[in-house]
C-alpha cells in the first residue's frame, strides 16, 4: 500500500496527469463515500457475459472452423445481427448491392420475397409489408450504421484527433504474442511465469512507448492499479462512471477491439473445460485492455473529451431502444438474406424431393467394396465419382474421426493432437510406433529424431537470432535460389507432414498405431479387449453398417496436401481436431479386422463375414489422391480385389480432379492431373483447393436418397437408416455432434464472406504467424481469425455464397421434436434461425415429401417446387 500511495502521489505531482475526481487511484476498497456505482458482483456477471460471446480460436497447428456467432445462438439470428452490429459494428449481413443482383438475375424471385417476410423473427417495426415495399426500401441507400458503443480510446481519437486506439491495439497485441509465444520467438519474455494481467502490469509500467507518442502518464497510472484483474476492473469501472446497465455492451466491445487475442484466451479456457479445469484468461485480458481506457481517461480532462464520455455512456446503458433502432436499420437486409436461404433451398428441395429413390436391391448382389467417407463437402465429389466407376461400389458417409476419440502420440513424443471434434475429449492414447522394430533399434530411430530435431532447432535459432542472422543471409541465402525457382517452377517434390520431421522414408513405411493396451509415459494407452469390442459395435452401429459387409471395406479418412500455408491444418479433417484423420482409420480397420473383436461383435448380432477385410485409407483432398495403409497385410485371398480397387480409385480419382479443375481455373487443359497436383507443392498458390467452401446442406439419410444426384460438393452427406435405429440414439448423435460441427463450418464461412475484416483473416499474401498461434495481416494488429479472403473469393466473385446451412434429416418428426426439446444447443441452432431444419419422409412412388421446421416444436409441409 505504501508503494501505491507514493505511486499516486506521482501522478498528482505530474502536470499532464489529469485526475478523475473520484477517481480514487491506488484504492482497493469502495471509491465513493457511498460505495461503488456498481456492485462487485454485477462486474464479475458483466465480464463473464461479455467473455461468453466471443467464439474460441484454435491455434495454427490445429486450426478448426468455429461459429464465430456462437456466443450470440441463444438469440434469433436478426437480434444477434443488431446486437452485433451496435456493439462491434461487424455486419452479419451483406450489403444492399449484393442483394439486388441477386433479384436482378433471377436468383432471388418475389415468391422467396413475399416467403421472407412472413418468416423474419422478430419483426422490426420498419420491416416492409409488402414486396414492393420492400423493393422499393430496396432501392434507397443504407443508413448510417456505425457502433453506438464506444470506448474511451475511440471518444479520444474522435475529439482530440489523437491515435489512442492503434496505440492501444499494438501494445496489447504485441505484448499477447510475446507473453504466449509457444517457441517462435527466441527470447522468452521474463514474466512468463506470472498470471496473465500480473504479467502484462509488470511489463506495463516499464513500457515507455506511450510517453513518446505523446501520452504522458499512462505507464504511472497503470502502476496504480491492483494486482487483482477483479478488483482493477471494479475499480476501472466506477473510475469511468459505467452504470450497471452499460456493462455488458461496454465489456463486449473492449473484448471485440482485441477480439482476436480474445479469442484465443475463449479458447485456452475451451480447452481447461474440457480437462475439467476452469481457466479466468478472458478476465485478465479484459483488465488489460480496460486498464489502458483508465490511464487515458485519467490522463486527459479536457472537457468536451469528458462531454463526449459522458454522453456515450447514457447512449450505452439504453440498451434497448439502441438495438431497435438497428434492428430496424437493418430490416431489409434480413428479410433479403432470408430470401436468399430460400432461394438455395428450392434448388435443393426440388433436387431430392421430385426425384425417385434409387432401387432396392434387397442385397440380392453383394457389393465388391464398400467405402466410408467423411460426410465433409468435398468428399461428395470423390464419392459420386468412385460410384459411377462400378455398380459393385457403394459409399458411406461417417464423421472422419471413425468415432474413435483419439489422443495419437507420434514416435518420440509424450503428447499428440486430439483427434476427434473440439466438442470431445478423447478417450483413449493411441501410440505410434515402427511395426517389427525391436527394443534396440526403437532406440536408435528415437535417438536419431532427437539429434535431428535438435539439429533443426539449433539451425532455426542461428537463421532467426538478432546477430547470426545477417551471417546466415550472407553465408547461405544464395544457396536457396535453386529450390525457389524450382518451387516456383512446380516441380515435383515430396512434401511431408510436420509430424514425421525426423523419420526416414523406411521407418515411415512401417509406422503405425499400437493397439495393445499398456502404459506410457504414465499414462494408460491403447485399448483393453471390452473396449475394442464396445467401440466396434458403437461405430458400426452408427454408420448404418450392421450386415451385407463387402469383401473390402474402405474406412477413409481425409487431409490436404499444401506447403508455405499457415491455415493448413484447416483444410484437413475438422471431426479429427483439424489433422489427418489417418490415425483413426487406421485404428478403426485395424480394430474391426480382429478376430478376436469380430467373435464377440457376432454375439452382439453383428455378423461381420470371414472374408470381409478393413482397409485403413486417406483421401487427399487437395489432390483427390487414395492412400491405402498397411497394403502388406491384405489376405492373398484379396490380391485380386485390390488391384482392381486400385483401378477403380484411378479412374475416380481423374474425375474428380477434372471436376475441381474447372472450379480451380484450369479449365480445359490436357494436363489437368499435373496441375491439380502442382498446385499443392506451389509455395506461392494461394488456393491450392477450395476446402468446404460452397457448403449449404447437410443431408442424414439413406445413400440411396441422394446417390447420382449432383450436389456440386456442397453437401454434406451422413449416412443414416432410421428404420435401424431402435433406440434413436445414432439419431441423437447426429443431431448433436455432426450437425453442429457442419453447423460451425457453415457459419465460419459465412461470416468470413458477409464480414471478412470482423470474422476473417484478410489477405492470406500479407499473413505473418506470430508465435505459432495464429497469423497477424501485415507486420502488426490484432491476432486475425476465420478464413483468408481468398478461401471465399477467386478474385473476380464470391466461390462461397453466404447462406445458412439447410439441415434435411429423413426421420420421424416426433423423434427430432424429442431431441431438439432436450439439447438446448440444438433448439437454439434451430429455433433461433442459425440452421435451417427440413425432416424428410417416404412420399408417393419412391419419392420423398418435406417439412419445414418453424420453430417451438412446430413443422409445416412444404411442396417440390419448381424452378
Amino acid at each position: 500500500m505504501t508503494e501505491q500511495i507514493a505511486l499516486t502521489a506521482a501522478l498528482t505531482a505530474d502536470p499532464h496527469v489529469v485526475l478523475h475526481p473520484e477517481a480514487g487511484i491506488g484504492q482497493n476498497t469502495a471509491l465513493r463515500a457511498d460505495g461503488p456505482l456498481v456492485a462487485r458482483t454485477d462486474v464479475d456477471a458483466a465480464i463473464a457475459k461479455a467473455a461468453a460471446i466471443i467464439a474460441p480460436l484454435w491455434p495454427l497447428k490445429h486450426f478448426v472452423a468455429v461459429n464465430p456467432f456462437l456466443g450470440l445462438v441463444n438469440l434469433p439470428f436478426a437480434q444477434a445481427a443488431a446486437k452485433l452490429k451496435r456493439a462491434t459494428g461487424a455486419s452479419m449481413l451483406m450489403p444492399r448491392n449484393y442483394y439486388r443482383g441477386l433479384i436482378a438475375s433471377g436468383r432471388i424471385t418475389d415468391g422467396d420475397l413475399a416467403q421472407a417476410l412472413e418468416t423474419v423473427h422478430p419483426q422490426p417495426s420498419a420491416l416492409p409489408k409488402t414486396v414492393r415495399a420492400l423493393k422499393k426500401a430496396l432501392a434507397e441507400d443504407t443508413e448510417d450504421l456505425s457502433p453506438s458503443v464506444v470506448t474511451v480510446a475511440e471518444i479520444l481519437d474522435r475529439t482530440s484527433g489523437t491515435s489512442a486506439t492503434s496505440l492501444v491495439l499494438e501494445s496489447l497485441s504485441k505484448w499477447c504474442a510475446a507473453y504466449w509465444d509457444e517457441g517462435q520467438s527466441t527470447w522468452r519474455m521474463p514474466w512468463k511465469n506470472h498470471s496473465p494481467y500480473a504479467a502484462w502490469r509488470a511489463a506495463a509500467i516499464h513500457d515507455r512507448t506511450p510517453r513518446t507518442l505523446g501520452f504522458r502518464g499512462i505507464r504511472k497510472a497503470f502502476a496504480t492499479l491492483p494486482d487483482d484483474p477483479h478488483d482493477a476492473t471494479t475499480i476501472i469501472v466506477d473510475t469511468l462512471g459505467l452504470t450497471a446497465k452499460a456493462l455488458d455492451d461496454y465489456f463486449h466491445r473492449a473484448l471485440a477491439s482485441i477480439g482476436g487475442w480474445t479469442a484465443y484466451t475463449r479458447y485456452r479456457g475451451w480447452h481447461a473445460e474440457l480437462a475439467g479445469e476452469t481457466d479466468d484468461t478472458p478476465i485478465h485480458l479484459l483488465a488489460m485492455r480496460l486498464a489502458w481506457d483508465y490511464g487515458l481517461f485519467i490522463t486527459h480532462g479536457a472537457p468536451s473529451f469528458r462531454q463526449n464520455w459522458t454522453s456515450a455512456v447514457e447512449t450505452m446503458a439504453d440498451v434497448t431502444k439502441g438495438e431497435n433502432r438497428t434492428a430496424s436499420a437493418l430490416a431489409v437486409e434480413t428479410v433479403l438474406q432470408n430470401a436468399f436461404d430460400l432461394a438455395c433451398q428450392r434448388e435443393t428441395i426440388h433436387t431430392i424431393t421430385t426425384r425417385t429413390a434409387a432401387p432396392k436391391t434387397e442385397n440380392l448382389t453383394r457389393k465388391a467394396v464398400q467405402a466410408a467417407f467423411c460426410i465433409d463437402v468435398r468428399s461428395e465429389v470423390y464419392r459420386r465419382a468412385f460410384e459411377s466407376i462400378s455398380p459393385d461400389v457403394e459409399t458411406i458417409g461417417f464423421a472422419g474421426f471413425f468415432g474413435f476419440p483419439i489422443e495419437y502420440v507420434p514416435i518420440g513424443q509424450t503428447d499428440g493432437g486430439a483427434q476427434c471434434p473440439v466438442l470431445l475429449k478423447p478417450k483413449f492414447v493411441v501410440r505410434e510406433t515402427v511395426a517389427g522394430a525391436g527394443p534396440e533399434e526403437n532406440t536408435g530411430i528415437l535417438t536419431l529424431r532427437r539429434l535431428r530435431r535438435r539439429a533443426a532447432k539449433l539451425w532455426k535459432s542461428f537463421k532467426s537470432s538478432a546477430v547470426t542472422s545477417f551471417v546466415y543471409v550472407e553465408t547461405a541465402g544464395l544457396s536457396f535460389a535453386a529450390k525457389l525457382v524450382s518451387d516456383s517452377a512446380h516441380l515435383t517434390r515430396t512434401v511431408s507432414h510436420p509430424s514425421t520431421d525426423g523419420l526416414d522414408k523406411n521407418v515411415l513405411h512401417h509406422a503405425g498405431p499400437e493397439l495393445q493396451a499398456g502404459i506410457s509415459n504414465g499414462r494408460r494407452t491403447g485399448f483393453g479387449p471390452v473396449e475394442r469390442v464396445d467401440m466396434a459395435e458403437a461405430v458400426l452401429k452408427a454408420m448404418s453398417m450392421t450386415g451385407d459387409f463387402a469383401r473390402l471395406v474402405m474406412l477413409t479418412g481425409h487431409g490436404s496436401t499444401t506447403v508455405n500455408n499457415p491455415h493448413a491444418s484447416g483444410l484437413d479433417c475438422g471431426a479429427c481436431g483439424g489433422h489427418t484423420g489417418e490415425a483413426n482409420a487406421r485404428v478403426a480397420a485395424a480394430i474391426l479386422n480382429d478376430p478376436a473383436v469380430r467373435t464377440r461383435l457376432h454375439k452382439r448380432g453383428i455378423i461381420i463375414p470371414e472374408d470381409t477385410w478393413f482397409l485403413g485409407c486417406l483421401h487427399d483432398t487437395t489432390t483427390d489422391g487414395i492412400t491405402i495403409f498397411n497394403r502388406e497385410q491384405v489376405p492373398q485371398s484379396h490380391q485380386d480385389d485390390l488391384d482392381r480397387l486400385d483401378g477403380w480409385l484411378t479412374d475416380a480419382s481423374k474425375m474428380a480432379r477434372s471436376e475441381r479443375a474447372a472450379l480451380l481455373g484450369i479449365g480445359d487443359s490436357a494436363n489437368k492431373d499435373k496441375k491439380v497436383t502442382a498446385r499443392s507443392r506451389d509455395w506461392s498458390q494461394v488456393r491450392p483447393e477450395w476446402g468446404l467452401a460452397g457448403n449449404t446442406a447437410f443431408i442424414a439419410a439413406p445413400r440411396a436418397r441422394t446417390q447420382g444426384i449432383d450436389l456440386g460438393g456442397r453437401a454434406f452427406l451422413h449416412t443414416y437408416d432410421w428404420k435401424a435405429d431402435t433406440d434413436w440414439s445414432v439419431l441423437e448423435l447426429i443431431m448433436t455432434a455432426p450437425m453442429v460441427v457442419a453447423s460451425w463450418i457453415n457459419l465460419q464461412y459465412y461470416g468470413s464472406t458477409v464480414d471478412n475484416p470482423a470474422f476473417g483473416s484478410g489477405n492470406k499474401v500479407l499473413h505473418n504467424v506470430t508465435g505459432t498461434i495464429g497469423v497477424l495481416e501485415g507486420n502488426g494488429g490484432d491476432l486475425r481469425t476465420g478464413l483468408s479472403w481468398q478461401s471465399v473469393h477467386d478474385g473476380k466473385r464470391l466461390v462461397h455464397e453466404p447462406l445458412r446451412l439447410s439441415v434435411f434429416i429423413e426421420a420421424p418428426i416426433e423423434e427430432i421434436n424429442r431431441i431438439i426439446a432436450k439439447h438446448e444447443s440444438v433448439r437454439h441452432l434451430a429455433d433461433n434461425g442459425w440452421i435451417h431444419l427440413f425432416a424428410l419422409s417416404e412420399g408417393g412412388e419412391g419419392g420423398q415429401s418435406c417439412h419445414r421446421y418453424t420453430g417451438n416444436l412446430s413443422w409445416q409441409p412444404v411442396d417440390a417446387p419448381a424452378l
